[in-house]
This record gives structure tokens, sequence and C-alpha cells, in this order.
């Protein structure tokens, strides 16, 4: 019998992308707030033993190499989550280094994956790839058991620069059977024109320290503040580091923010930060 696609439950079809290093907590709130339809976390072990704060119900997506503590992690998370993604697309140097992200390329392995995970879920279960010879091997798998499948046609020597790949991504879209996320240079401007093919949009790097860019598209009202980041980094114990290079992200576009950046640099803790705001 064939398997009928959870459907994914948003107020719209314009998502914040996994960003590592960038996708904390209070980032992803205020991204929310602004109208992301769907926010991700960064990439997440499900060995960690970090305890996760997922108060904007995000995605949850996972890498791994290995079916090892997926169904403990994925019982510990499930209610707190409005779904799950497991990860083949990502082209760091770590991810080399563990076989993991768009170096897996076993399919056995990750078949066996992608099935564990859907024996422990009743929500949407996705994963995301690249542009790669394994594409079209990746979507038959994610057809048995996924619920959408996210595209960013870029190849993983390229990383995320260069120009993505549209049509590969088109190409997969009419082959598909579930719904098409598409990722890669999406912005206020252009994401129409890639709904027009595509079931969804994911913004990336054009989010970065500008979270409006979702109230521009939806119409949701909000105003950009870096304070408004900076409480919920309180609030969630963001680690500093973090904090200072959101802050420092909040300043572009903003008038004298050469300048700005230089203060933010110069500080050496949140109450030097809070003090220039």
């Amino acid at each position: 019998m064939k398997r009928k696609p959870i459907p994914l439950q948003v107020k719209n079809e314009v998502f914040l992308a996994p960003l590592e290093g960038v996708n904390d907590p209070a980032f992803r709130l205020i991204c929310k707030k602004a109208g992301a339809g769907l926010t991700w976390t960064p990439l997440t072990s499900p060995l960690s033993p970090k305890e996760l704060i997922l108060d904007d119900k995000p995605i949850l997506q996972i890498f791994a190499n290995n079916t090892k503590g997926i169904k403990e992690f994925m019982k510990k998370y499930d209610n707190e989550v409005s779904g799950w993604d497991f990860n083949l697309g990502c082209p760091a140097t770590n991810a080399k280094k563990h076989n993991f992200g768009s170096y897996l390329k076993d399919k056995k392995i990750v078949e066996e994956i992608i099935k564990l995970m859907r024996k422990n879920t009743n929500k949407p279960l996705l994963i995301k790839i690249r542009k790669s010879p394994l594409a079209n091997d990746f979507l038959k798998i994610a057809e048995k058991y996924c619920d959408a499948i996210t595209i960013h046609p870029r190849t993983r020597s390229q990383g995320y620069s260069g120009e993505p790949d549209i049509k590969f991504a088109q190409e997969l879209k009419q082959k598909s059977k579930i719904p098409i996320i598409y990722s890669g240079n999406v912005n206020e401007i252009n994401y129409k024109e890639f709904l027009n093919v595509f079931d969804f949009v994911m913004i990336g790097r054009n989010a970065i320290g500008h979270p409006e860019i979702f109230s521009k598209i939806t119409r949701t009202p909000f105003k950009r503040s870096f304070k408004k980041y900076m409480i919920l980094a309180k609030k969630y114990k963001i680690p500093w580091r973090i904090i200072k290079f959101q802050a420092m992200q909040f300043t572009k576009g903003n008038k004298n923010s050469k300048s700005k950046r230089l203060e933010i640099f110069k500080t050496k803790s949140l109450n030097e930060l809070e003090s220039l705001y």
C-alpha cells in the first residue's frame, strides 16, 4: 500500500534554513515572530548530551553515519518539534572526517537511518540533499519514508559559493512524488519565482542579521531590533561568542555600521555590549 505523505503544518511556504552557528534558539524565535513558516535547528548529533531548547517548535535536523542513539533521541524530543530532518548535504571538513552529511554515500546505511526515524515519529520526516550523482537514489529512498525533501543544488565542492543549479533542482521536482523545498540564493525579491516551481523555499544567508526578511515577505508586523534578540539570548543563556557574532550581523545595512561593528568587536562581555544599545 502506498504511503501518504504527512503534510507540513505551516502558516506559509517560506522557511528559515538550517544555519550552523546562526540558528540559536533566540534567533529562530525572532525569525518565527517575523513570519518564518518553519525554522530549522543547526546540525545536531543524536549522541549529544547537550539539552536542546526547542521553544520555536522547529524541524530538528540530525546528522549521523549509523543508527546509534537515534531512537532514544527522537523519543526524548518528538513532542517538542514540528518534524525531523536527516542531513545528507553538509559539505564541512568535519563531515568528511566523520563520514556524515554529503560524505555519507552508503545507500544501505542511509535507508536504515531514515527507516528507523520513520518508525519513531508520526510527524513530518524530511531529508536534505545537494546536487550529486546520488541525488536520484536518495530521492527514491525518501519517497518510501519521508514527507518532503530539501534540495540545495550546489555540489559539495561548491560549498555555499557559486551559482546553484536551479535546472537540476527543477528536474528533481519533476521526478519527485513528495513535496520539494528549494534552498539556494532565495530572497524577498525572487521567492515567488521559486514558489511557482517548488512547494516551499528556505532562506539562509539572506536572513543572517536580517530576520525582517520574513516580515517583508509575509507582511507580518515586525521591527528589526538587536535588543529583541539580546533579551531572548540572555533568557536562553546563549554563549557569548554567538551573541557577539549576531550583534555584528545585525549592524549590516544600518547607518554607520562599520564603526558600530568596530565598537562591538572591542567588547569583551555582555554588559559592555548592552551599553552600546
